[in-house]
């Protein structure tokens, strides 16, 4: 186990805390190289305000997909003391479980919407982009489909972890062994 994770915090859990970061981490990159005026599309970006739009966009999904990790730190059990006024707090668990629901669904609803959208215009973009651009972006944003699922199933994980509905692991083996008698 990492030694920078919460007591109790399952080893699935943890890996799949940490594989959020790395999923969000293609479509970044995919995002910078355009930012960077690579030619990943065929229509490059022509404006700062667009570079602007996509440098921020980045840093908010990779800041955002960061956050998971609290879900198995210990910082995500208690404010970390630096923090003004509330530093050193305990975290109640509906305040960090909450949002990353409503952020799974939302992922997963975008998903739904962008997948529909990019259905539809396929045809355009396959005729104005190279067969090699529409592969790398298929590529790059492929992984973020499991960003929803992955802190979803954190989320519950940490609910489980920090309130009384997860028995705890004496009691799963007691029932697991009295069940056999």
């Amino acid at each position: 186990m990492l030694k920078n994770t919460a007591p109790g915090a399952q080893r699935w859990a943890i890996r799949a805390a940490y594989a959020v970061p790395l999923v969000t981490l293609p479509s970044g990159l995919w995002r910078l190289a355009l930012a960077a005026g690579l030619p990943v599309t065929s229509e490059p970006l022509r404006t700062g305000w667009g570079v602007a739009y996509v440098l921020i966009l980045t840093a908010v999904t990779e800041g955002l997909a960061l956050l998971t990790l609290g879900l198995v730190q210990p910082w995500g059990e208690v404010v970390p003391r630096w923090i003004p006024l509330i530093g050193g707090r305990p975290v109640r668990p509906l305040a960090a479980v909450v949002p990353a629901l409503v952020g799974a669904f939302l992922l997963f609803a975008l998903s739904l919407l962008v997948g529909f959208v990019q259905g539809r215009n396929l045809a355009d973009d396959v005729l104005t982009d190279t067969r090699a651009q529409t592969a790398l972006l298929a590529v790059c944003y492929t992984p973020l489909l499991a960003w929803a699922p992955l802190l979803a199933v954190t989320a519950i994980a940490y609910y489980r972890r920090r309130t009384t509905l997860a028995p705890a692991p004496e009691e799963v083996l007691e029932r697991a062994f009295s069940a056999k008698s």
